[in-house]
């Protein structure tokens, strides 16, 4: 009977504070990588002839992690398994209420044989301040990336033996109570499958695209969720990029409010290189504070580099339209790129905007900063260049996996 109190207790606490029962349960209580549990599959499936005609997400590795959590329990033990369709009732939250978050992130072949992934705990730090957005489950960062990295070593033999080609790893979070109610989910499923993937777009790495600017439809608004990594954030693009390729475009330029700020290319964040009002070479993206833009990993990256290199100016700061056009025809501006984890920095040479074509100088210019940003970070990702930023899953891929653990 004292149990059975204890979670009428519980129950009554849930519907009073969720998240704040939430971050009480999964920080006091989180998984372990070491007590983790591998399965391995007998029906493994055939590796991709060509990595380099991978289309992004279409074809999936053997194996997936999963972890179960619940308000009452805390976080399960971390099982890797082979691959397997979800089983969730018709009532599960995350099909009524979009309860679910995922991260993008890849693993390297290096140069010298190695498995890298590429800055994991930046990922780890973005997936738990969405976690706590969307009401789901906090966790140990460090022992989810330990989590991953054993998925990545079980499945090394996926990680294309290529410079253009990576593994693309997805980890994910989803609501799973079986409830209508619109409450927080007390029960979760973090799960992680995993894809091996050539160029993002058709055109290729390090080709231009172009873009539909159109203010009639916005990514995010102040005080929403557009700075997390929420599916939600998502599924509504899908049209208005369709509406790009009808008008001739490969992506949609993302405005935002009456003055029609620059936010977005797509799914990327995007960088204005120019020179400013004040004659200074600039290297401009939309600020943080506003709540609007998504903080990629990516993006940290190249602001980080272009400090160290300290050849320009760095900024955050909000830029709209008219200043583009302005600088356009003023000969000031000098490249517009996107850049993101699923194609690393993508040159654009137009934007459709107000049924005008403006022509971007990106390629005009040789897209000197697009091209230097897109070789370093390339060179660290596959292990040309030594760097923090690579983080060794194994130091050699040829060797036995078994050997390789260390959780």
């Amino acid at each position: 009977m004292a149990t059975c109190g204890r979670l009428r207790l519980l129950d009554q606490c849930i519907r009073k504070s969720p998240c704040a029962i939430i971050q009480r349960f999964s920080s006091s209580s989180t998984f372990k990588a070491s007590a983790l549990q591998l399965t391995r599959t007998r029906n493994p499936v055939p590796k991709p002839e060509d990595p380099n005609k991978c289309i992004f997400g279409k074809q999936f590795t053997d194996h997936m992690l999963t972890i179960e959590w619940s308000v009452k329990r805390g976080w399960g033990i971390p099982q890797i398994k082979p691959l397997e369709n979800l089983s969730l009732h018709p009532a599960t939250s995350v099909f009524h209420y979009a309860t679910e978050l995922f991260e993008g992130m890849k693993a390297y072949r290096t140069v010298d044989n190695r498995i890298a992934m590429f800055r994991p705990m930046e990922n780890m730090e973005r997936m738990v301040r969405t976690a706590k957005r969307a009401c789901l489950p906090e966790f140990d960062k460090e022992e989810l990336v330990k989590c991953l990295a054993e998925l990545v070593r079980v499945e090394h033999e996926w990680v294309p033996h290529s410079t253009s080609a990576s593994l693309y790893i997805r980890p994910t979070m989803i609501g799973t109570e079986p409830s209508l109610g619109v409450n927080m989910s007390t029960k979760a499923l973090l799960y992680c499958i995993l894809c091996p993937v050539g160029p993002y777009f058709e055109t290729g790495s390090f080709n231009p695209i172009s873009l539909m600017a159109d203010p009639r439809y916005i990514r995010a608004a102040k005080g929403g969720s557009g700075a997390y990594k929420l599916g939600s954030n998502y599924g509504p693009t899908i049209k208005i990029q369709q509406e790009a390729l009808k008008r001739g475009c490969q992506q949609v330029l993302w405005l935002y409010g009456d003055d029609h700020q620059v936010t977005e290319v797509g799914t990327m964040n995007v960088f204005v290189y120019w020179i400013n009002e004040n004659g200074e070479k600039e290297l401009a993206t939309m600020p943080l504070d506003k709540g609007i833009v998504l903080p990629g990993v990516t993006r940290s990256s190249l602001m980080e580099l272009a400090r160290e290199w300290n050849e320009f100016k760095v900024t955050e700061r909000i830029i709209t339209m008219a200043d583009i056009t302005k600088a356009l025809s003023e000969n000031r501006l000098l490249e517009l790129f996107g850049a993101g984890t699923a194609c690393v920095v993508c040159p654009v040479d137009s934007i459709l905007y107000a049924d005008n074509k403006l022509k971007i100088p990106t390629m005009d210019n040789g897209a000197k900063v697009a091209s230097r940003f897109y070789k370093e970070l390339t060179d660290i990702q596959y292990g040309r260049t030594p760097h923090e930023w690579s983080y060794t899953v194994m130091e050699d891929a040829n060797g036995d996996v078994s050997e390789a653990r260390n959780l």
